[in-house]
């Protein structure tokens, strides 16, 4: 018993660890801050510490699994994730004008954040099932259905954002496994005549106003263009060192709306400065780093596509979040992983974190720590 539990500790990736907790902590401290501003309106950080706690314990669980778990049991998760993202449109509560919430007990839960760690593990159970014959067109239009089955089911909510992480998952799979040119750009002619159908009959207004206001930001200053005015100016506010913890005029004032989450990197960046900035991207490129690295371990197309599956999609959340919040994105609301405001959100970046450190034990030999 104890050399297992020794050999566990021992492939257990503590680095990988410790850039996830440090994250969420800068992530607590700034909502914390938040909630300072906050009169009688509630509170995040409780919510928030306890999702981080839970997502910890979360995390050990899943990492004590054998990777063969995930692979056996991927189309039962996926299968499962469809019925519960079907039951959200009906008993659902609706949050800002999407109904993609259950709440119970005071709790919320978000079955888009869900979708997305299933999504991972089934493709890189599909991709497993192909025997590398990447080529075929029907690798690329079943894989297609994999994703676009969730996929609609969330627009239907409609979540834009969450669908579109979602698609980038799967796209993003494709190019990895050099998928033939001319079905990558069949791809993305089909892409563009979705979004043109898209545009006509299923966008909501707000969604069309937030992409109107992207290509052209002072159409409505203080309407949709407003948040990412104040975002931009929280941004360029911080400077070198920031303004402090708590002491950001954009947050503390309320001028910038859903500081907590659509917005925590403003947040961070006028109260931590361009020090703090470059603190939380040198810890996220130390999370992609050592995902890349623990590739190197797995020997089996599941192990390492699930991996690059996680890879794509902390990457596209990022890119997506932070683009949003310096005004070169479409406001889409995406969290930031591991900092974003959200119980579901950072106990599911937690869970996938945890099925990494399974795949990256059950791969690896004693002594080839990295």
């Amino acid at each position: 018993m104890l050399s297992r539990i020794f050999g566990f500790l021992q492939k257990f990736d503590w680095m990988l660890f410790l850039f996830t907790v440090i994250l969420t902590v800068i992530g607590l401290a700034s909502i914390y801050g938040i909630d300072l501003s906050r009169t009688g309106g509630g509170s995040f950080f409780p919510t928030q510490l306890l999702a981080f706690g839970l997502g910890v314990g979360v995390l050990f669980f899943l990492a004590v699994f054998h990777k063969s778990f995930f692979e056996k049991y991927a189309k039962f998760f996926y299968l499962g994730t469809l019925i519960i993202l079907v039951a959200v449109l009906f008993f659902g509560v609706d949050v800002r004008g999407t109904r993609g919430w259950f709440r119970l007990f005071g709790f919320s839960f978000q079955p888009a954040e869900l979708a997305k760690l299933v999504l991972i593990l089934y493709l890189g159970y599909f991709v497993t099932k192909q025997r590398r014959r990447f080529d075929r067109f029907s690798f690329v239009f079943f894989s297609g259905v994999v994703a676009f089955i969730p996929v609609m089911l969330i627009l239907m909510q409609p979540d834009l954002g969450s669908s579109l992480v979602l698609l980038g998952i799967w796209f993003g799979i494709l190019l990895l496994c050099r998928t033939k040119k001319r079905y990558v750009l069949s791809i993305v002619l089909v892409g563009l005549l979705t979004f043109a159908a898209g545009w006509l009959f299923l966008f909501q207004d707000y969604q069309k106003e937030r992409l109107l206001t992207f290509v052209d930001p002072g159409r409505d200053p203080l309407g949709s263009g407003y948040n990412v005015t104040q975002s931009v100016i929280a941004v360029g506010s911080g400077q070198l060192f920031g303004r402090g913890l708590g002491f950001g005029s954009q947050s503390q004032l309320r001028f910038l709306p859903e500081a907590q989450s659509d917005f925590i990197f403003s947040v961070i960046a006028e109260e931590l400065g361009f020090v703090g900035v470059v603190i939380v991207l040198g810890l996220y490129g130390g999370i992609f780093w050592r995902i890349f690295v623990l590739t190197e371990h797995c020997k089996d197309d599941f192990s390492v596509f699930v991996l690059l599956g996680a890879l794509l999609y902390l990457l596209t959340q990022l890119s997506v979040n932070i683009g949003a919040a310096i005004g070169v994105m479409p406001l889409t609301g995406i969290p930031l992983p591991f900092l974003s405001y959200g119980g579901t959100s950072l106990i599911i970046n937690y869970s996938l974190i945890g099925i990494i450190q399974s795949i990256v034990i059950t791969s690896k030999k004693l002594g080839s720590y990295l």
